[in-house]
């Protein structure tokens, strides 16, 4: 089967490997469409996600594909099933390391349901927490859909991490594929004023389409006055960037007992908070890895928004390549020209 392999840092290859063959809680996997990770993937090609040392390694996580195979004890999962979150960790060739190993032409889904009810969903069987959110997809689904609820699913898990409800105001620094995603489920979910910071205009635009009422370039003084133009403080300020700088900017801006909610992983393992802008009392969350249970929950209520017309993968969807044209895929995402990628199997 074809993977797609980060040799060493900054260089990527379509290699051979040995299609997987799944367990008895285990269903194999016909990868159908992939989407790049434009913050965890391209870390992990350049060597800087945080505690990855081993290359080469087997590269992706956001994958939709169909069932071909279940093992004896799978009742989660049947063959033609849709499905999302496929992933390996072994490869027939063990140079490889697993960089989560979706990105691969076959790749496992694994039944946390039924290890949970046999009394096996524990590391001595085998289990690993990323089995929860391994699920099967409504049929009605479009595979293009799918694949992006591997985004959308921990992006509306991390409202509830967030604390945040409806009617509050929220900025969000940062309008890629994780801020698109805030400023469109904070409009569905009835949030107030939902405003945007992102350097590059055309995603500032895409921000106003999906949601937003006000843009702001990053360098706009307008920014840091928004509690007195405004009358009020924020609510909430979602740093979909990962950035201590981002953090810092916040302070100043959200109200007695409001939040600054970092979304994603912190490359630096330290750094320095001046509290003394904000208010006596506020709120830090550091989402830098899912709550399942919170994930799992969100495909529901997605399901419903895809069917109701509410949310569409194309306005998220800028660029698509096949998997042989991968480096061009990786070159679009770092220019800075893409929302989403999809790569085709």
């Amino acid at each position: 089967m074809r993977a797609v392999a980060v040799v060493e840092p900054g260089r990527v290859e379509l290699v051979e490997l040995e299609a997987p063959q799944p367990g008895p809680y285990q269903a194999l996997v016909r990868t159908d469409v992939a989407a790049l990770c434009n913050s965890t993937d391209a870390k992990l090609v350049a060597g800087r996600f945080p505690g990855v040392e081993q290359y080469p390694l087997i590269l992706g996580h956001e994958t939709s594909g169909t069932v071909v195979q279940v093992g004896d004890r799978v009742r989660s999962f049947q063959v033609d099933d849709r499905v999302i979150g496929g992933l390996l960790f072994e490869f027939s060739d063990p140079r490889y390391a697993s960089g989560w190993g979706g990105f691969c032409e076959f790749n496992l889904v694994n039944d946390h349901d039924a290890m949970v009810a046999d009394g096996v969903a524990d590391a001595e069987h085998g289990w690993f927490e990323v089995y929860e959110i391994q699920r099967a997809v409504a049929a009605d689904i479009p595979a293009d859909e799918a694949v992006l609820m591997c985004t959308w699913r921990e992006v509306l898990g991390g409202f509830g991490d967030f604390q945040l409800d409806a009617d509050e105001d929220l900025l969000i620094f940062g309008a890629g594929p994780v801020g698109l995603s805030f400023i469109k489920f904070a409009r569905l979910l009835g949030l107030g004023w939902i405003g945007a910071v992102e350097p590059v205009e055309f995603k500032r635009q895409r921000a106003l389409a999906l949601g937003a009422d006000q843009v702001f370039a990053p360098d706009d003084p307008a920014i840091s006055q928004l509690p007195q133009s405004r009358g009020r403080p924020l609510d909430a300020v979602i740093d979909a960037v990962g950035s201590p700088a981002v953090i810092n900017a916040a302070v100043p801006l959200i109200k007695m007992g409001g939040t600054i909610g970092v979304y994603g992983v912190l490359a630096d393992p330290k750094f320095t908070l001046d509290k003394s802008p904000g208010p006596y009392n506020f709120n830090l969350f550091l989402h830098q890895w899912p709550t399942r249970w919170r994930e799992r929950q969100a495909q529901r209520k997605l399901t419903e928004w895809i069917r109701e017309g509410e949310l569409v993968g194309s306005e998220f969807v800028t660029h698509e390549f096949p998997v042989e044209d991968f480096d061009s895929a990786l070159n679009a995402v770092h220019s800075g020209e893409v929302v989403k990628c999809l790569v085709r199997f």
